[in-house]
């Protein structure tokens, strides 16, 4: 199956709050609507290849949500990922036969502030919240543009869109297992991140790095709280230095194992950039 990045979350107490860190970063956000749960809300930061990233949080202060409460009430920041699929029930069965936990497809949906219904289907994969670790998959019922377009200029920006979900995890083996049973990762280019204090595992064709921490510090404080789930999202840019249009002045450079990483400014709710530009694969 290949794998192509739908969207990935970032779950907080505030949504408001959210959406200025991303604002200020330069990247454009748009109010998404709220989840038929009535629990819910979102907003969207949309790129041109149709690939986005979710702001997520409760109406209500402290509401308990069906999806993601952790990250949620204690600012978690990222906490999912999903993947694009073209049948989902053929995908979702696939999965199922290579011995996969496999929950779905269900149907489910939105209302978006101008009243138009969104409506897709998805299929949960493995244990804890979806798409924790193994990404869950999402197939539209409705047409997709209705779900997402690219917000503000980032229509026209040299940034392509969501390039690679950095996860992190407590046993890097035992990860690299779930995806080669899932989806034939084959053998990882193993790698060190000083950035994240990690050892890493990432694969060629997949839109996907392991991370399990070097010992104490940051990365595995976060996996004591909030369990294995992705601690970083880079993003593709074909421009080059001073030609890339996300704030400039204030990243910062590093690297997730042989990759440079330009880490862009947003660091609400959990402290530290999660949100880095990378030079998009050709």
């Amino acid at each position: 199956m290949e794998l192509r990045i739908d969207h990935v979350t970032v779950a907080g107490r505030d949504l408001d709050r959210l959406v200025d860190a991303f604002d200020d970063a330069g990247l454009p956000v748009e109010y998404g609507g709220r989840h038929s749960n009535g629990v819910t809300h979102m907003a969207i930061v949309g790129f041109r290849d149709g690939s986005y990233i979710e702001l997520i949080s409760t109406l209500e202060p402290d509401a308990e949500s069906p999806w993601w409460d952790v990250p949620i009430r204690e600012g978690g920041g990222p906490c999912a990922w999903a993947v694009d699929v073209d049948d989902i029930e053929g995908a979702s069965d696939d999965l199922r036969d290579r011995g996969v936990r496999v929950d779905g497809p269900s149907q489910y949906e939105r209302t978006r502030e101008d009243g138009a219904l969104v409506e897709w289907d998805l299929t949960y994969l493995g244990e804890g919240d979806p798409g924790s670790t193994l990404p869950f998959l999402i197939s539209d019922r409705t047409p997709r543009t209705r779900r997402v377009q690219p917000t503000g200029d980032l229509a026209s920006s040299s940034i392509v869109g969501i390039d690679t979900v950095v996860l992190g995890v407590a046993d890097l083996d035992a990860a690299v297992a779930r995806f080669e049973t899932a989806f034939d990762s084959g053998d990882p280019t193993m790698g060190e991140s000083d950035d994240i204090d990690a050892v890493t595992a990432s694969f060629p064709a997949l839109p996907v790095v392991l991370a399990e921490p070097r010992g104490d510090g940051l990365l595995a404080d976060r996996l004591a709280a909030f369990g294995p789930r992705p601690i970083a999202y880079l993003l593709g840019d074909e421009g080059s230095g001073d030609d890339r249009p996300v704030e400039t002045d204030d990243r910062t450079a590093g690297s997730i194992g042989d990759r440079r990483v330009e880490w862009l400014t947003v660091t609400h709710p959990i402290g530290r950039p999660y949100v880095g530009v990378v030079d998009a694969e050709p």
